[in-house]
C-alpha cells in the first residue's frame, strides 16, 4: 500500500490551501459576525462558490461522475488529504460544494436514482444551487440500529404516505435545503433488514414541520440539527430512491466515503490545533519560561503529533481500502477510524485550549468551537460503542475463520495427573 500523494493531488492540495488562505480564512470574522447577527447564508458564501468552481475545486469527492457532470472526479485516497485542508476550517467544505450531509446524499442519488430524480435532484445539488438533507435518526429509538426506526412509509394507490418524527436532522434549517431523503419502514412484517425504504421528500411538502433546531452542547448551528414531524406527508410513488426494501442497504452504501471525509476534516481541525498549541507555546511564558519548556505541555505537544500521525495514516489506509475492495470489505477499518478519530480531535482541542487558557474557550480561538463538533462526531454516524462492537466481531470472526497459533506460545505447567 503507498499512501503518498500523487503529483497530481499535491498541485490540488497547493491549489486548495492557497484558497482557503487567500479566500476562506480572511473571511472567518466576517462569518461569525453575520451569522451571529442572524443572516445566513452569509453574503459572500455564492461568491466563494463560483470562485472555486471557476478554478475547478468542486465536487472533489466523487470519483465516477460523467462528463456532463461538474467535478474533479477523485478517488476516496485522493480527495482524503483535500478534505484535511477544508476541515481547518468549519464551513469551508460548503465552498467547495463538499459538505455534509449534501455529499453522501450526492453520492446516493448518483448511484441510486432515476432519470428524473437526478435531473430534478441530482444536477441542482452537483450545482451547487441546491442543499438537502438526509432524514434517519430518531428520538425515540437507538437509531444506531438503523432496523429500530419507526417512521411509517405506507403506499396509498400512486402516492406514499409518511408518518414520523426525526431529529438532528442537519441542514433542515438551511434556506436552501430542498428536498429530504426520508428513511422509513414501507413492510414493517419483513426481514429485519428488508423493511426499510429511503424516499424523497421535497421540503416544502404539506405535513412536514420543523420542530426546532436543536444545539448542540449549547451551541446552535444556522444549517440546523433539527428535530422534524412528518404527518400525512404525501409524495408520489416515483420519489421512492432504489426499491422497496432496499433502504438499510442504501444506508451502508452512503456510510463508507462519508466516514472518510469526516475522519480527514477532524484530522484538519486537529492540526490546526496543535499548529496553535505550538504557537502559544513558544510566544507566552510562565513562571519564567515559555510554556513548551514545562514537562507536561512539551509531552501534550508530542502525543498529539503521533496521535494525529498514527490517525491520519489509518485513514489513508481505510481510503484505499474502499477504493480498492468497497466499502463492505473495509467495513472494519470504517469502524477502527469512527472510533478512533473523533477521540482524537477533542483530545487535541482539549490539550490545545488549556495551553491558551481562558482564551481557549473564548471566541477569540476557533477551538471551542472544534472541540463542540468533535464531541458530536462520536454520535454521528454511529456512536463510538457500535463501532467498537463492530471491530470486535469482525476480529472474533477473523480468529475463528482462520485459527491462529497464538496459544502454542503459553507455558502453563501441565497438570499432574493422580
Amino acid at each position: 500500500m503507498d499512501f503518498s500523494y500523487s503529483p497530481k493531488v499535491e498541485e490540488l492540495c497547493r491549489r486548495v490551501r492557497a484558497f482557503m488562505d487567500e479566500r476562506i480564512v480572511p473571511r472567518i470574522r466576517q462569518w461569525n459576525d453575520e451569522v451571529h447577527a442572524g443572516q445566513y447564508p452569509v453574503s459572500f458564501m455564492e461568491d466563494l462558490k463560483s470562485q472555486a468552481k471557476s478554478e475547478g475545486l468542486w465536487n472533489l469527492f466523487l470519483p465516477d461522475l460523467t462528463t456532463d457532470e461538474p467535478g474533479t472526479r477523485l478517488s476516496n485516497l485522493e480527495y482524503a488529504p483535500l478534505a484535511e485542508i477544508m476541515g481547518r476550517v468549519s464551513w469551508a467544505s460548503e465552498v467547495f460544494n463538499c459538505n455534509a450531509p449534501d455529499t453522501g446524499n450526492m453520492e446516493l442519488l448518483h448511484m441510486f436514482a432515476t432519470s428524473q430524480q437526478r435531473e430534478q435532484w441530482l444536477q441542482p445539488l452537483l450545482n451547487g444551487k441546491i442543499r438537502s438533507a438526509f432524514a434517519m435518526t430518531e428520538p425515540d429509538v437507538s437509531s444506531s440500529d438503523a432496523t429500530n426506526i419507526t417512521t411509517r412509509i405506507r403506499r396509498e394507490g400512486d402516492q406514499y404516505v409518511i408518518d414520523g418524527r426525526k431529529w438532528f436532522i442537519t441542514n433542515a434549517a438551511h434556506p436552501n435545503c430542498k428536498v429530504f431523503i426520508v428513511m422509513g419502514k414501507t413492510d414493517p412484517d419483513a426481514e429485519a433488514h428488508r423493511q426499510q425504504s429511503m424516499i424523497l421528500v421535497p421540503h416544502d411538502t404539506p405535513g412536514i414541520k420543523i420542530e426546532r433546531n436543536i444545539s448542540v452542547l449549547n451551541h446552535l448551528s444556522p444549517e440546523g440539527h433539527c428535530e422534524v414531524t412528518f404527518t400525512n406527508v404525501r409524495v408520489p410513488v416515483s420519489n421512492l430512491l432504489g426499491e422497496e426494501g432496499s433502504g438499510f442497504a442504501l444506508a451502508q452504501a452512503r456510510l463508507g466515503p462519508g466516514r472518510i471525509h469526516h475522519c480527514m476534516r477532524s484530522i484538519g481541525a486537529a492540526e490546526l490545533a496543535l499548529e496553535l498549541m505550538l504557537e502559544r507555546a513558544q510566544e507566552r511564558k510562565a513562571f519564567g519560561k515559555p510554556l513548551h519548556q514545562h514537562g507536561t505541555i512539551g509531552e501534550w505537544i508530542a502525543q498529539s503529533r503521533i496521535e494525529i500521525d498514527q490517525a491520519r495514516l489509518l485513514v489513508l489506509r481505510t481510503a484505499w481500502l474502499i477504493d480498492n475492495v468497497g466499502a463492505r470489505e473495509a467495513r472494519k477499518e470504517i469502524s477502527m477510524i469512527k472510533a478512533l478519530v473523533p477521540t482524537l480531535h477533542t483530545n487535541v482541542c482539549d490539550r490545545a485550549m488549556q495551553v491558551f487558557g481562558a482564551m481557549g474557550v473564548s471566541p477569540d480561538t476557533p477551538l471551542a468551537d472544534h472541540w463542540t463538533w468533535g464531541r458530536a462526531l462520536r454520535f454521528a454516524d454511529g456512536p463510538d460503542q457500535v463501532h467498537l462492537q463492530t471491530v470486535a466481531r469482525l476480529e472474533i470472526r477473523r480468529m475463528r475463520e482462520t485459527p491462529g497459533t497464538a496459544a502454542a506460545y503459553l507455558t502453563k505447567p501441565e497438570r499432574h495427573k493422580n
